[in-house]
């Protein structure tokens, strides 16, 4: 009986998202305030039915309720708590159920905090994720319904959960994955509403920056996330693999990080109007590339979910609708966007112009080599692969001049710039980023490489160049304290976004090209030397977990003969399944991690694995947060609340003087 309640509750979703993506549009259209007024309670209906449809599925996760197809295929009667609760967004149906409800989510706080919006904006905005909510739930009652019944006998006990996802990752993970990539929705709605007013002013690209930051924002935390669940989970030691699944959320990343700097350009100076629109379109597009990939059934990975055939034909067809129709609206509109105000050939708009391009020149690049070989593949049925070198010749060159260039702009001045002034600017920042880069490397791991060197010097120069574009800022300030309370939170987000991408450069270059790995067979006693880590192995111990055995090895790290650390690798073996998996054990610190992961034994009572002295791999990840903090920070810049009071405000002027006039 649960589970019908909670398909009624779908269905009773699906019928609020159909009024909400037709009677505001239609009331915009025809200026009716009544039929406008209806987007937000519609916008919160949809919400709630969506909210009880998930709880009801998560109860029949954690009451083992195999009666229901997907508990019966993703979890078991052994599985833990947390895993049981977390293992609806494992298989297919659950996992869209939840990103069908992050954009009502997403629709909600839209209704909740557009009161400075007009009506009518607001009623298109929500009519566009009304439209997409219905896209969604259609979908889900037509080819992947979360309460589908196992018939005519339910099974005794459920199969269980892939055991790559057994994980904590796994429970944080695809969630924040998900807000980020549903979050450019909300732009998309944004530009679309934009677009059918015929109001393409700065007030929009206004309106939209919060929201277009905070999802940025929340996406990097998501990618940054599965980086390291990649990096601890999977027991090779690396944190970025090119992956078929991992490429769709860095193809919308770089599309909205390119949309957050062209909507600035275009709140500032009113210009990049047409290019805001056609990023905002891009960034959504990606968002819907990704599940395109991952319920295709075009590819099989942990990303991915098994499915069959027409689940991917009606994601394509959701794709070519909103996608192929925002493009149509797109052209229809292409003379509103046009804009009579100019600037020179050396300007922060042509900086920011450059890496835009540069971002979606990468985007495309990394499409193409995502794409290809499954369109080759359905073509010829011949196998063709794209690694990590084809995606590393391009994408590393081209962020080598995005960052050069990123350093730039925040020097320039908008409209115009005196090259006499950048270059003096610029010229002693250059240098001692070279400086830096060469030194720095060769004092912390004495060691010289060149691609290292490349990496250091330029995250020192970012840093370098924030720091002289803070000087400039505070140089005529009376004080200190005065001058850093003087910049606005838009300034100080782009600050530390900035400091991010140093951050993580250097994670980058130096885990790159200065990790030591080693794969070797130790019987107990034995020892193997990496760098000036020693690793002994003093034998092992079988292990009994709630739903799994194994076993679990002990192993001892010296440095200069003291042990600095006790690792504790495991193998295990899975009862319902029988599938083994690894434990990896980390020593993890701020300058290195050590990394060792368990393989199988052997004749004599050894142990197969490797070890890994990782430096600075930390820092990709802390670089992230530094990102993902600069997002937020200027997402609450307090000019979009003094806006919106002071809208506020006007507005019950008018409302007062409209009842005065009426008395």
């Amino acid at each position: 009986m649960i589970p019908e309640l909670g398909q009624f509750s779908l269905i009773l979703a699906l019928c609020l998202s159909i009024l909400l993506g037709t009677i505001p549009i239609v009331g915009a259209e025809k200026s009716n305030a009544l039929w406008m007024s209806l987007a937000r309670p519609l916008a919160a209906g949809v919400f709630v039915f969506l909210a009880v449809s998930l709880v009801l599925l998560a109860y029949a996760f954690v009451t083992d309720d195999f009666s229901v197809q997907i508990v019966a295929a993703q979890s078991n009667s052994l599985l833990p708590m947390r895993y049981k609760i977390t293992a609806l967004w494992g298989g297919h149906e659950g996992s869209f159920l939840l990103w069908t409800f992050m954009l009502a989510g997403w629709m909600l706080a839209v209704s909740i905090y557009s009161k400075s919006m007009p009506v009518q904006f607001v009623a298109r905005v929500l009519g566009v994720l009304g439209v997409l909510c219905v896209c969604y739930i259609l979908f889900m009652l037509a080819t992947s319904n979360p309460f589908d019944r196992v018939t005519p006998l339910p099974p005794v006990d459920g199969s269980d959960l892939n055991t790559a996802l057994q994980d904590f990752g796994f429970i944080v993970h695809p969630p924040t994955l998900y807000m980020g990539y549903v979050g450019f929705s909300v732009v998309f709605a944004f530009a679309i509403a934009a677009l059918l007013s015929g109001r393409l002013d700065s007030a929009w690209a206004r309106w939209s920056r919060p929201w277009a930051n905070v999802a940025w924002a929340i996406l990097t935390i998501g990618i940054a996330l599965g980086s390291w669940w990649a990096y601890y989970e999977l027991g090779w030691g690396g944190w970025w693999a090119w992956d078929p699944v991992e490429n769709p959320p860095l193809i919308t990343w770089l599309f909205g990080t390119a949309l957050i700097h062209s909507l600035a350009v275009t709140e500032k100076r009113g210009v990049f109007k047409s290019w805001t629109v056609l990023l905002a379109i891009l960034a959504f597009a990606g968002s819907l590339l990704g599940t395109f990939i991952t319920r295709s059934g075009l590819l099989t990975s942990v990303h991915a979910f098994a499915s069959d055939p027409t689940r991917g034909v009606f994601i394509l067809g959701i794709l070519l609708l909103t996608v192929g129709g925002a493009l149509l609206l797109y052209a229809v509109r292409a003379p509103l966007m046009k804009s009579n105000l100019g600037f020179s050939l050396v300007s922060r708009e042509i900086f920011l112009l450059i890496n835009n391009v540069l971002l979606v020149v990468s985007a495309a690049s990394i499409f193409l080599g995502t794409l290809f070989p499954m369109v080759y593949q359905a073509l010829t049925d011949d196998l063709i692969s794209i690694g990590p070198p084809y995606f590393n010749a391009i994408f590393v060159p081209l962020m080598i001049i995005l960052v050069v260039f990123l350093g730039i702009g925040p020097m320039s001045r908008w409209k115009k710039t005196s090259m006499e002034y950048l270059i003096r600017q610029v010229s002693r920042v250059f240098l001692a980023s070279l400086f830096l880069g060469l030194c720095l490397p060769l004092v912390i791991l004495l060691e010289f490489s060149l691609a290292a060197t490349i990496c250091v010097s330029l995250a020192s120069w970012i840093l370098l160049t924030i720091g002289k574009d803070l000087k400039n800022k505070l140089a005529n300030k009376p004080s200190l304290r005065s001058g850093l309370s003087s910049l606005s939170s838009s300034y100080v987000g782009m600050v530390l976004a900035h400091t991010g991408i140093s951050v993580m450069l250097i994670g980058a270059g130096l885990t790159t090209y200065f990790s030591l790995e080693r794969s070797i067979l130790l019987g107990p006693g034995e020892q193997v030397e990496l760098g000036s880590y020693a690793f002994i192995f003093n034998g092992h111990e079988e292990i009994r977990g709630p739903n799994y055995i194994g076993d679990r090895a002990n192993i001892s790290v010296l440095r200069n003969g003291s042990e600095i650390e006790a690792l504790y690798p495991e193998r295990r073996i899975y009862l319902a399944s029988g599938t083994p998996s690894t434990e990896m054990a980390i020593d993890a610190g701020l300058l290195r991690d050590l990394f060792v992961t368990l393989g199988e034994e052997k004749e004599g009572g050894s142990w197969s694995m490797t070890v890994y002295v990782k430096p600075f791999v930390r820092w990709i990840w802390l670089g992230a947060i530094f990102m993902a903090m600069g997002g937020t920070i200027a997402a609450i810049d307090k000019r979009y609340r003094l806006l919106r009071r002071r809208k506020i405000e006007k507005s019950k002027e008018r409302e007062v003087a409209a009842d005065l006039a009426a008395t």
